[in-house]
């Protein structure tokens, strides 16, 4: 106790006090962060495109910045492991910050392989918004977990869907500049994220992890502070981790897939900048919006029926992709709002599942290696759309990330009856 007590000092008696404040820094950062996600998802795949002449790479901006995030997902895992979520998540935002920036100079440079390079260093911000949620849920007993959780990506909705929205004025303004018009969200982003790495360094006190343990070793002959506390826990423990890392694992792969070339996509029928950054605003809108009603359903429900809905959620949203028509911005727009809402439900349900399964002495390595696992179906869904989408048709890619989705269901009902 007395190595720990320096870390919390007259707040180990009231761990809740500590939480809602966490809360709050964490729930600041990620307005700040939501609008640094914006500019990859929005503008990477076209700018890609302008700069290479074809649409069979347009994906591979996609995979880079998800493939970046899979390596910072480690090393934001492993800072946190050893120093807390603090230093961790503040590391993850400024490198974001510093990938932004190198993607204006290849825009200006007009050097693709600057631009690769910098939208890999770009994927940390990405990686870091996600690893904030389980920052959210260390202090969190165990009936709320998900609702913590839920807190902290709902606060992404601002700054997620205000980013993409912000394409036209931000063109404007680069063109001022003497910045490419396409490279106008970066300057954004680059601004955002390292404001969020600034909240985090200055405010995120004390540190949730930090204090969860010593509130842990306070509590350590109460049973109910042991890994298997609360939700679908009688799982096991490796049976949990694997199947809340397939829940979040193909969900973000169908979803990755599927938002990556839909700029593409309505690029290609004549649609402006400015209408499919809306319709993207709209889908990271629905990945983050209806947060704080999923996280009560898998509190209130259980973590397998939550996820059992993510499958079918994504299907609905692939079928509907394939037959809209490609000058519809609504149905676009209602299929991409399907795929943010299905994708919604895996993250919050299998990171539920993922939070009540791992004890805390490995729980942020963990989550970060699960993380990897999430960042890598991400990096094959953006890099093999746009090879899918030049070889045979957006469509297509829609209809197959849907059936997809489906591998959820009888995953879901395999450990349901095991249970």
């Amino acid at each position: 106790m007395t190595n720990a007590a320096p870390t919390a000092p007259g707040l180990i008696s009231d761990p809740a006090q500590a939480q809602r404040r966490i809360l709050r820094v964490l729930v600041a950062s990620q307005i700040l962060s939501g609008a640094g996600l914006a500019a990859g998802v929005t503008v990477g795949a076209l700018l890609a495109q302008d700069m290479l002449g074809t649409t069979s790479l347009a994906g591979l901006p996609s995979a880079l910045f998800t493939a970046g995030s899979a390596l910072t997902a480690i090393t934001v895992g492993r800072i946190s492991q050893a120093r807390g979520r603090r230093p961790g998540l503040a590391t993850g935002y400024l490198t974001g910050a510093i990938g932004s920036a190198g993607a204006i100079v290849a825009a200006v440079l007009d050097t693709p392989v600057l631009l690769f390079l910098a939208l890999f260093v770009y994927g940390a911000g990405t990686a870091t918004n996600l690893q904030a949620r389980y920052a959210g849920a260390d202090l969190a007993p165990p009936g709320h977990r998900a609702r913590a959780v839920s807190t902290v990506l709902v606060a992404t909705t601002l700054g997620g869907v205000a980013g993409p929205n912000l394409a036209a004025p931000a063109g404007t303004l680069a063109e001022h500049l003497g910045i490419p018009h396409l490279a106008g969200l970066f300057v954004i982003s680059g601004a955002a994220y390292a404001l969020a790495a600034l909240v985090l360094a200055l405010w995120l006190r004390p540190d949730p992890l930090l204090l969860a343990r010593t509130v842990a070793r306070a509590k350590e002959a109460d049973a109910a502070t042991g890994p298997a506390a609360g939700g679908d826990t009688d799982t096991g423990a490796r049976g949990g981790v694997v199947l809340g890392a397939l829940v979040m694992i193909l969900t973000q792969l169908v979803m990755v897939a599927i938002m990556t070339m839909t700029p593409v996509h309505m690029h290609d029928h004549g649609h402006s900048t400015a209408a499919s950054g809306l319709v993207i605003g709209i889908h990271i809108g629905a990945m983050y919006l209806p947060s704080p009603l999923t996280g009560w359903l898998v509190d209130r429900y259980g973590r397998m029926k939550i996820a059992a809905a993510s499958g079918t959620t994504l299907l609905a949203a692939g079928l509907l992709a394939a037959a809209a028509p490609g000058d519809s911005v609504a149905l676009l727009a209602l299929a991409l709002a399907l795929l943010g809402l299905g994708w919604n439900f895996g993250l919050v349900s299998g990171t539920a599942i993922i939070t009540d399964t791992v004890p805390l002495a490995t729980r942020a390595k963990t989550q970060g290696l699960v993380d990897v696992s999430i960042a890598i179906a991400g990096a094959t869904g953006g890099i093999t759309s746009g090879i899918m989408v030049a070889a045979t048709s957006y469509p297509a890619l829609a209809l197959t990330g849907g059936a997809l989705s489906l591998a959820l269901l009888p995953a879901v009902a395999a450990t349901a009856h095991r249970r």
